[in-house]
């Protein structure tokens, strides 16, 4: 086998990717496998913006992983890629030079491994929802499928399926409207094994999960009587814990008040109120859309969601754990996620003492996803059950790697696979008819 290795640097952690294909079909499909995947210690890369040869360092174990998978004699062929996400979106953002040297230096760590490195760079928001979307159709086989007649045929009758990534600082939709793209920033194009695809797709930078738990938290000290001390009804009934002021304006997603807080942290007290919570997130986005327009939010242009969807990541993570992805109805998720809310710390902290890091943010983003997807991206009661949400498919994690990977190396070519003839049948049968004569 060959393999391929992608570094997905997103904003609140790194992961490796270990993908491995047969050499002789390399322009096949289904046939790429996900070998392993390195969950890199420690923060995301753009979180050693002062520290950058730190977010080399970082990456070593699992390069050092990878290197005892892929055979030493294939190692120096075997690309290997990182591209960053939202995150160093922000950092490059807030100040392009740290940016660079953060990427700088983790090219100098992966340059000492004996790979063909083919760079490190931050993805658009464009390039991260349409790698996604491809990973999700090339996994379950709606570009293309080997069929009975043992031929790779496009699917007939098969619609492609939608894409829903929520990372931690952005979050991204995309699909196939079934129409034409009215914004040319929104319009994506890719010619797949002989079939064209206009899709829809945007990012949405400051609308993942961590950067949303952070605008929330400045909305509540803010809005306090007392900076010292911070009411938050997202949080549950006697949750308490300490905030730093910097560290909680330290994004471009939070901007700090004009009247900055003397105080160096303060006290949140959780007070479990997910009808204030609610009121609260959606005053993080403008839900109007402007005359003669379809918008998701904020006034940017969105077609009607059409088809079937894949909502993956942080979408999954916190639906799995209040054991919502086996697809209930809305008035189910509704309910659960209300009932979630109203318990208290103690209760929490005794059912599940096995997540308490990200305990207290279940509720907040549980409310937030709802939002996001019914009035963001104006899902209804009836297209509600055409959400899938999922982790993987085909034993394969879903989100944008595979897809970047597949394009990158060109294994999935622009036109359909056709069996080789040497010759038109008349020009064979001409042959023949001479060579019979010949022998006669």
């Amino acid at each position: 086998p060959q393999y391929g290795l992608v570094f997905d640097a997103g904003s609140t952690h790194t992961a490796l990717y270990i993908y491995q294909w047969p050499a002789d079909k390399e322009n096949g499909t289904g046939i790429v496998s996900q070998v392993k995947s390195c969950s890199v210690s420690g923060p995301g890369i753009s979180s050693y913006a002062d520290n950058p040869a730190e977010a080399g360092v970082s990456l070593k174990p699992c390069l050092d992983e990878a290197m005892k998978i892929v055979p030493a004699e294939q190692q120096r062929e075997t690309p290997l890629y990182l591209r960053a996400t939202a995150g160093m979106r922000l950092l490059r953002e807030q100040n392009s030079t740290k940016a660079e040297q953060v990427l700088a230096e983790v090219a100098k760590a992966i340059g000492e491994y004996p790979v063909d490195f083919r760079g490190a760079r931050i993805l658009t928001g464009n390039e991260e929802g349409s790698f996604g979307w491809i990973t999700v159709n090339y996994l379950l086989e709606t570009l293309i499928k080997y069929s009975f007649a043992e031929k790779w045929e496009h699917p007939r009758n098969t619609e492609v399926l939608g894409a829903l990534d929520l990372g931690g600082a952005s979050t991204q939709i995309t699909f196939h409207p079934g129409v034409a793209t009215e914004d040319k920033n929104t319009s994506v194009f890719f010619r797949l094994y002989g079939t064209n695809y206009s899709l829809y797709s945007h990012s949405y930078l400051c609308y993942g999960q961590s950067q949303i738990l952070k605008r929330l938290m400045a909305a509540f000290h803010q809005a306090s009587p007392t900076p010292q001390q911070v009411s938050h009804p997202c949080y549950p009934k006697g949750y308490q814990e300490n905030v730093t002021v910097a560290d909680l304006y330290d994004s471009p997603c939070v901007p700090a008040p004009s009247t900055q807080s003397p105080a160096e942290f303060f006290t949140v007290t959780g007070t479990g109120e997910p009808e204030a919570c609610n009121s609260t997130i959606q005053k993080l986005f403008n839900f109007s859309c402007g005359a003669n327009r379809t918008c998701g939010f904020n006034g940017v242009y969105q077609p009607p969601v059409r088809g079937q969807f894949f909502a993956f990541a942080g979408f999954y993570y916190t639906f799995n754990f209040l054991n919502l992805t086996s697809e209930p109805s809305l008035s189910k998720v509704n309910s659960t996620v209300q009932n979630f809310c109203k318990k208290n710390w103690t209760e929490l902290v005794k059912n599940f003492p096995q997540d308490l890091k990200y305990l207290h943010t279940y509720c907040p983003v549980s409310i937030y996803i709802l939002t996001l997807l019914l009035e963001g991206y104006k899902f209804h009661e009836q297209t509600w059950s055409s959400i899938h949400f999922s982790r993987q498919a085909a034993n394969t994690d879903i989100g944008w790697t595979l897809g970047f990977m597949l394009n990158f190396t060109n294994m999935i070519p622009m036109e359909a696979q056709e069996h080789v003839k040497g010759h038109q049948p008349s020009l064979w049968a001409g042959a023949v008819s001479f060579i019979v004569l010949a022998l006669v």
